[in-house]
Formats: structure tokens, sequence, C-alpha cells
């Protein structure tokens, strides 16, 4: 990876944690809609039926779809009730469109942020809600700070419904340890890259040595017949994985990021492999518009052409 480029992600991933800078977009009556028209290319719209038609769409389609009301960080406990209402009614209008799907969340959004407990009573109620529909909920995992809380409250969660889902960050040096004691719960495992930017001695930066580490972990869920949802867009660990055959498995699935490389994932499932797309809605989505254009600065040129010419961004377009 280039330097410049390098500087560019550790800007937007900086950005991106900047609470005054989210607060200052989310307030302004000239930033929010000029970088909303950059964001719609990731996010299917700011209320709930904006996913749910897009899911419809690409469930025709035969696409699995996860959907999540994007948001984090809440402190404020009447703002993270409504966050698992609104949670609440997203899992009872799929159930009434008996739409057997994953529904995907940060505890973080739903109470850890103010402490643990709340976040294990909310997950509990959700992942009974969901499970009465046949619904998976996938929990994300954030920043490392948050790590062993997340991971705690999962594995409560988790011994109760079997429809709880965790994701891993690869580049943390602490999930070597931490999957061998999650595949003995029946959760699938999510397995990311990880998207944050943490200290040089919790996380391995990106590098081909990241990819090998990423195989390694997919090969052990694999083998321990442990259902996986590779979310990757790399061309090389998908490549990869093709010749190893890992997409064969009935255990497996890929997941990418809804707009982003609709063309790749549209040439997997014309393979036959099981494939997944991540939706998101709501206004939070600063946060997460950053971290995708992080993950390829190429990224930013295509958010200046939405921003000039909103037009071009077509829904669903290549899937």
């Amino acid at each position: 990876m280039k330097k410049a480029e390098e500087l560019v992600i550790k800007a937007l991933k900086s950005a991106a944690r900047d609470e005054q800078m989210k607060h200052a977009v989310q307030q302004s009556m000239e930033l929010y809609p000029l970088l909303w028209k950059a964001a719609k290319r990731y996010v299917t719209g700011e209320k709930k039926k904006d996913a749910l038609q897009m899911a419809l769409k690409l469930i025709a389609k035969d696409y699995q779809v996860s959907i999540e009301f994007i948001g984090e960080n809440t402190t404020d406990l009447v703002e993270c009730q409504k966050v698992k209402d609104e949670f609440l009614q997203l899992i009872e209008r799929m159930g009434a469109s008996s739409m057997k799907q994953t529904v995907s969340l940060d505890l973080s959004h739903i109470g850890l942020s103010i402490n643990a407990e709340l976040a294990y009573k909310h997950l509990v109620e959700l992942a009974r809600k969901a499970n009465q529909y046949e619904i998976t909920l996938m929990i994300s995992m954030e920043e490392s700070s948050k790590t062993s809380d997340i991971l705690d409250i999962y594995k409560k969660v988790a011994s109760q419904f079997s429809n709880v889902g965790i994701t891993l960050q690869v580049h943390l040096y602490r999930t070597e340890e931490d999957i061998q004691q999650l595949i003995q719960y029946p959760g699938k495992v999510r397995l990311v890259k990880g998207a944050f930017q943490e200290p040089i001695d919790v996380a391995l930066q990106r590098s081909e040595a990241l990819n090998e580490r990423y195989l390694l972990f997919a090969e052990q869920l694999i083998n321990a017949n442990h259902p996986i949802s590779i979310a990757t867009h790399d061309d090389v660990l998908i490549q990869e994985m093709e010749q190893r055959q890992y997409f064969n498995q009935s255990n497996v699935e890929i997941e990418m990021l809804y707009g982003i490389r609709p063309d790749l994932i549209h040439q997997l499932k014309a393979k036959g492999c099981r494939c997944k797309v991540y939706l998101t809605y709501g206004s939070e989505w600063y946060l997460y518009l950053c971290h995708r254009l992080a993950e390829y600065p190429e990224n930013l040129f295509l958010a200046i052409a939405d921003i000039i010419n909103p037009s071009i961004v077509t829904r669903s377009e290549g899937y």
C-alpha cells in the first residue's frame, strides 16, 4: 500500500471516531444533505422500509440478506430503549413477511456504552423475538476495548439462543485464542479483517500476513463444521478460498456490504456460492460512510462523483 493511501485511510478512520465532527455533520443543513449523496451508495435509506424493500429485491434474486439499523455508542438510556424498540419492530416486520434472514447490531447501540447488563437484557429480548420468526441475530464487533464485554455477553446469550452469532476481527491478536472458545457455541461466526484503527501491540496491520491469518481462522471453523460467514471483498482472499473449495462447504457463506463489489458477489452467486448482502439504514451513517471510504481509497473518487451527480447511484445495480 502506498504511503499516501495509508495517510488517507488513517485520516478517514480518525474522522470516523471524531464525535464533534460527527455531530457537526448531523446538525449541519449544508453538510448532511451533501454527504448523504455519497452515503446513499452504501446505505439503503433512512427508514426501515427502505432496507426491507431492498431486501425483498435481493431475496428475489436468491441472495440472503443481513439488515442493520445503523448506530453505536449510544449513552442515553431513553435513546437505547428506542433503538431496541426499532430493532424489535424490524424483526416483526421481517417476520410478517416470512423473511427468515439476519439482523445485525452493535451492542453499544443497545446499551453497552451505559453498562453491560443493559446490553445483555436488550439482546435477550431481541434474541427471543427473533427466535419466534427463525431470524438470526449477528452481533458486530467494535473497538478492541469493548471486545471482552461483547464476547462475555455473546456467550451468555448464545448459551440460551442458538440463533445468535458473533463477529470476530482477524487482525486482533487475541482472536487466535477467542476462536477456540467460540467454536464451542452454536452461533455463526462472521469473520472480518477488522476496520478499526488499533495500536500495533493489539492488532496486526494490513498485510499478506493478515490474509494468511484470515485463511487459517476460516479453515479452523470450516474443519470444525462450524457455521461461518466469510465477510470480505478481497479478490486475493476470495480466489484462494475458491481454489481451496471453501464455498462448496454447506456451513460456509460469503457476505459483502451493500454497494461494494456487487459485480463480484453476483459472479460468486452464479457459481453456486451462498451469498449474503449486508444492508444498512438509518440516519447515523457518518461513521459507516467513513469506514467504507477508508477500506478502499478509490471510493473517495466515487464519493465525489456521487456528490456532484447523485443520479449515477442506482439501487441494486449489478446484483
